[in-house]
């Protein structure tokens, strides 16, 4: 799932807004958050802040997807959030006897997804942080200011509020994320603080197998394309909530920040590197379907479809190109997510169950050709 600012939103993630929240953390009150260990990242490798596209970890980013992934309905091919994730970590909590307000106000929470289903895209939030404090912090600002920028003291403090409002505009938005920032800090303190903690220690190896395959081998084969597509340098971060559909939000050639899937062995690290493939793929393929799809298309809701299916078979014919080892992987990857036979050739089975037109899929096509060969 991917979400590209405008060149000149407010949005975007450039280093003048990242200097403006590690400000604002000092002078913007934010209740009693949860102790923050630095960028609230265990067991990461050291050499990873000097890397192109390190392997990280954020417990802000898991926190922020873990609630959402407690609160909405999740009936995507590609699922938002690791299947059985919502169903695991009730059974988890029940077992720890742990109750804690995202418990409490569950339904008044699912409520405003019901009333507003545009509320979903505030996912991306927690991707223009660096902690727990910082998100919260400026949060606890926004909601002070009833998401006012003419509140602000200054230019940098008014672009903050701007950000979170294009997310929350309406005081009803302004309520709904009182009460969730209120019930995650009661969950983390409680419940997922410590879970996380316990999940990094338990995956350390995992992160540094996943690591060693993306730097040493498959992000220097995807180098070119993610040079010739602004992507040349960014942050992977591995994330406990999801799997096939990861996170990632595009701000420029150096400022681009992807969450997907933390597996669970390291026999299986692999499976982070194909949704990185099918993340770093996403904008391609969106711009392939908006390309060549009709107005009917929209309003009939076809086009959506075939975003969806667009970045899961663009992902294929990328690795095809620079890995082709891995797209019988990818291709069994993906059936399982959506959960779909993978039958005797995965790759057929992946195009008849993320079906395209002809026309985007020969887009597609195209475009990578380009891309690879340079433009």
């Amino acid at each position: 799932m991917n979400y590209t600012p405008s060149k000149h939103s407010s949005l975007a993630r450039n280093a003048g807004l990242l200097a403006m929240l590690v400000s604002l953390a000092a002078c913007a009150s934010a209740g009693n958050p949860a102790p923050d260990t630095g960028s609230g990242s265990v067991g990461q490798n050291p050499s990873a802040l000097a890397a192109t596209w390190p392997i990280k970890t954020r417990h802000h980013v898991d926190l922020w997807l873990h609630g959402f992934a407690m609160l909405q309905d999740d009936t995507t091919l590609v699922p938002y959030f690791r299947r059985g994730y919502k169903a695991e970590l009730l059974a988890f909590k029940g077992r720890s006897n742990v109750t804690t307000q995202l418990d409490a106000n569950t339904g008044r929470l699912r409520t405003r997804f019901a009333q507003d289903s545009r509320i979903v895209n505030a996912q991306f939030i927690a991707l223009y942080f660096d902690s727990f404090n910082e998100m919260f912090e400026s949060i606890d600002l926004f909601i002070r200011v009833e998401g006012e920028p003419r509140a602000a003291r200054d230019q940098q403090t008014a672009s903050l509020i701007a950000l979170l409002a294009n997310y929350f505009p309406s005081a009803a938005d302004r309520d709904w994320l009182r009460l969730f920032s209120q019930s995650l800090r009661d969950e983390d303190s409680r419940f997922y603080r410590s879970y996380w903690d316990q999940q990094q220690r338990d995956r350390s190896a995992v992160l540094s197998s996943v690591e060693n395959l993306w730097q040493n081998t498959y992000r220097p084969r995807m180098q070119t394309f993610l040079n010739n597509t602004s992507q040349a340098a960014g942050e992977v971060l591995l994330s406990l909530p999801l799997n096939g559909e990861g996170r990632t939000l595009s701000a420029g050639k150096r400022q681009n920040a992807t969450a997907v899937t933390y597996p669970l062995r390291t026999q299986d690290a692999i499976e982070a590197i194909y949704v990185i493939t099918h993340e770093i793929v996403g904008s391609l393929a969106g711009t392939a379907v908006n390309d060549n799809v009709t107005p009917n298309d929209r309003q009939e809701g076809r086009a959506d479809r075939y975003t969806s299916s667009a970045a899961v078979r663009a992902g294929a014919m990328l690795l095809q190109k620079t890995s082709p080892e891995l797209v019988d992987g990818y291709a069994r990857y993906y059936l399982r997510s959506a959960n779909r036979s993978i039958g005797q050739n995965a790759t057929a089975s992946l195009a008849l169950a993320f079906p395209l037109p002809d026309n985007i899929r020969d887009a597609i096509s195209r475009q990578i050709d380009v891309v690879i060969g340079g433009i």
